[in-house]
């Protein structure tokens, strides 16, 4: 039953691998990987020494933090709330609802953020009807941009978050909200001395492992939100390789960028997996 998966793996993941040779190549495709000229590291130099390779380093590592940060923090607080509710109908019902967006692609999403959002769209004309605000360039002005991806994929993504922590709000001892509410604690009380400590393990290690994603700053939605008014802002690595090797055809470039990418990521998973195991004793063998 492991052979047909093993054999996808090896066939789509791991066999590509030996694409990375052209990284360190002039590569030619008429040539191809055996008659194209080696130049070493020189694509890698030319990463760093160019401003724009250098700003969409720096615009992925903000982006993914942001996102990251705020996966966390909202989903672990909405769950808190959410768990407070005794009416099991209306919970189960903002769960579901919360957790629909995670369903849509980006395809679609992006169709609706670029209409909604736009200088003439739904959200500009009430802001100004209600409140006289000229239109706010969400997807045309780089900070605005950034704004815009950090809350959509937040609604997206913030209701799978909330599950995972419900799913470890259900694994709390009773006994001890029983004592402390003997204690005489408040839902406040134990909230804070019951419900966090039990969960902050698992916040931890959703926390380090998210390091592993923080050169991953989510290629499909920038792809279908972005455009040449937000390269400085918007800009990230997987969007800067795919212009660069598939619109400009520099494949031994963006190569180089996938690649670099690539170690880092790696380097990034290997010490996150360590301060999961230190901090939250969280290890997978």
């Amino acid at each position: 039953m492991l052979i047909p998966g093993i054999l996808l793996a090896l066939v789509f993941l791991y066999l590509p691998m030996g694409g990375l040779v052209i990284a360190f190549q002039d590569f030619k495709p008429w040539l191809g990987f055996t008659k194209s000229a080696w130049v070493g590291l020189d694509h890698f130099r030319l990463m760093f020494a160019r401003e724009d390779s250098l700003e969409v380093i720096r615009n992925t590592f903000v982006i993914a933090a942001l996102k990251i940060v705020f996966g966390l923090l909202v989903p672990f607080v909405f769950s808190l709330l959410l768990n407070e509710l005794r009416h099991m109908f209306i919970k189960r019902f903002v769960q579901t609802l919360v957790y629909l967006p995670h369903f849509l692609s980006w395809v679609i999403l992006g169709g609706i953020l670029i209409n909604l959002l736009g200088n003439n769209g739904p959200v500009n004309q009430l802001l100004g009807h209600l409140f006289g605000i000229e239109p706010i360039p969400f997807l045309m002005q780089g900070d605005w941009f950034r704004f815009t991806v950090v809350v959509s994929d937040l609604w997206k993504e913030f209701g799978f978050g909330t599950i995972l922590f419900l799913a470890a709000l259900t694994a709390v001892n009773p006994a001890l909200y029983e004592a402390a509410e003997m204690d005489g604690a408040n839902r406040w009380k134990q909230t804070l001395h019951v419900t966090i400590p039990a969960v902050l393990p698992i916040v931890i290690v959703l926390g380090t492992l998210s390091l592993g994603n923080i050169l991953n700053a989510g290629f499909d939605q920038i792809f279908n939100l972005y455009n040449a008014l937000v390269y400085d802002r918007g800009d990230i690595i997987d969007t800067f390789a795919y212009r660069a090797g598939l619109l400009k055809t520099q494949f031994s470039f963006a190569t180089a960028v996938g690649m670099f990418k690539s170690v880092i990521s790696f380097i990034l998973i290997v010490a996150a997996y360590r301060l999961a195991y230190r901090f939250a004793n969280y290890r997978i063998f």
